[in-house]
């Protein structure tokens, strides 16, 4: 052995300490990092195609009105995914999702302090932290944009943009902090909402209720003709919803896994079972079947099975859908010309979001979702009574909400203006000009 080998071998024996040490800590690194790649490319999706369901609705909705409203009902939508996101990043986020009372979240997370690329495992053991908050934030986008189709085609553009950030303050947050925030009361109290039959969908439909009497019936309403001005966009909004609402339901997970499968499953069944039998109702009751109709139908099918999706079988899936399409028509049925929810957000939302709760409580299993519950009277009564105190809550806030409006800038479209059409009042521009 040559002087040189010996010198390379000693210097070996005196580094290899260091050697292995450093390249034991990178494996344990590489072992125990947190962040999941699936998981993390799951919820960057399901982000993308909640967002996406926003424009959606903005087809559906815009499509449901007359002609003059078109581009009003469009951009009332498209407007909340910036001033939801501003609301949402400055303060929103921390009073929904931040560590406080039972009743509203803290303070700790404004601006996005403190929210970044590590994951906070109470919501998200698996992602970055930054990601969770905005999956949830597309939730709050689309939200306030659910209530617009109650007072469709009256209400003044300026003031739906006061209604947007108080509504998201003064509703959503509180709401999604009983329901999902960490030391939430509702939560606590063992409330199972999924992915936001309450948070989501009651909100909105008992604040469209709130809405149609803070704000009275369009001048014209039960005596004008109010035909869909296209439904082919009708058509074309409740393909993109469906297509979201797979990251909706699914990545509410927040994982790539069995339930997410399972919520993906469930949610599919439930709205191909509501489109077909709203189908059939109308076939029954109205001689024909009507496209507009189906499209609704597997909308309420999708909003059922929300907070159901993660808690019940796929099959289950296909008789919350059923249940919820047969409450809904009969809902906007009688609704007749009682109170003017101009696109039966009440019937749609509302109902069929507190089917799709206390169906929980009755197809349950956590052969399912472990950290769910099985079936039985006791949850069933925990999820009736989550549900009156949100809606309760939603309708009462959200009419408080339209009296303030009303005394700061007032609300409604003038008579004339309203017979003119909102698209040219506000917006100066007409989706068809033939």
């Amino acid at each position: 052995m040559n002087k040189q080998t010996k010198r390379n071998r000693a210097w070996q024996l005196l580094l290899a300490p260091a050697i292995l040490t450093s390249s034991s800590v990178i494996a344990e690194e590489a072992v125990v990092s947190p962040i999941n790649s699936g998981d993390t490319s799951w919820l960057l999706i399901s982000s993308a195609l909640v967002m996406f369901m926003t424009p959606g609705l903005a087809f559906f909705y815009g499509g449901m009105v007359r002609g003059k409203n078109v581009v009003s009902l469009i951009f009332q939508s498209l407007v909340a995914l910036p001033v939801i996101t501003f609301t949402w990043y400055i303060v929103g986020y921390s009073l929904s999702f931040g560590k406080g009372s039972g009743l509203i979240g803290g303070t700790q997370w404004m601006f996005f302090d403190n929210v970044d690329a590590a994951p906070y495992s109470f919501y998200g053991a698996t992602i970055p932290h930054v990601l969770f908050a905005i999956y949830q934030c597309m939730f709050a986008i689309i939200t306030p944009a659910l209530v617009s189709g109650a007072f469709a085609e009256r209400l003044k553009f300026k003031s739906y943009l006061y209604f947007l950030v108080l509504w998201s303050l003064f509703v959503y947050s509180p709401v999604c902090h009983w329901v999902w925030g960490e030391g939430g009361f509702l939560r606590d109290g063992g409330t199972l909402d999924f992915a936001g039959g309450l948070v989501v969908h009651m909100t909105a439909g008992f604040s469209a209720l709130a809405a149609s009497f803070a704000l009275g019936k369009r001048k014209d309403f039960g005596t004008a003709d109010t035909s869909p001005s296209s439904v082919p966009l009708i058509a074309i909004g409740t393909g993109i919803l469906w297509f979201g609402w797979f990251g909706f339901n699914g990545g509410s997970a927040i994982a790539s896994n069995e339930l997410a499968v399972n919520a993906f499953s469930a949610t599919h069944l439930a709205a191909c079972s509501a489109m077909f039998v709203w189908m059939m109702l109308d076939w029954i009751f109205k001689g024909k079947p009507n496209l507009t109709g189906a499209c609704i139908g597997a909308v309420v099918g999708l909003v059922a099975v929300t907070p159901a999706s993660g808690f019940v079988t796929p099959g289950s899936g296909l008789l919350i859908g059923a249940l919820g399409a047969l409450v809904a028509n009969f809902a906007a049925m009688l609704r007749g010309n009682k109170f003017d929810d101009s696109l039966d957000v009440f019937a749609c939302h509302g109902l069929g979001g507190f089917v799709g709760i206390l169906s929980v409580g009755l197809l349950g299993t956590t052969s399912v979702n472990s950290l769910g519950a099985d079936a039985s009277s006791s949850l069933f009564m925990n999820q009736l009574k989550s549900g009156l105190i949100v809606a309760v809550y939603s309708f009462v806030i959200t009419f408080i909400i339209f009296k303030v409006i009303e005394v700061i800038i007032g609300n409604r479209l003038s008579s004339d203006e309203e017979e003119e059409g909102s698209d040219s009042v506000d917006h100066g521009e007409k989706a068809y000009t033939v």
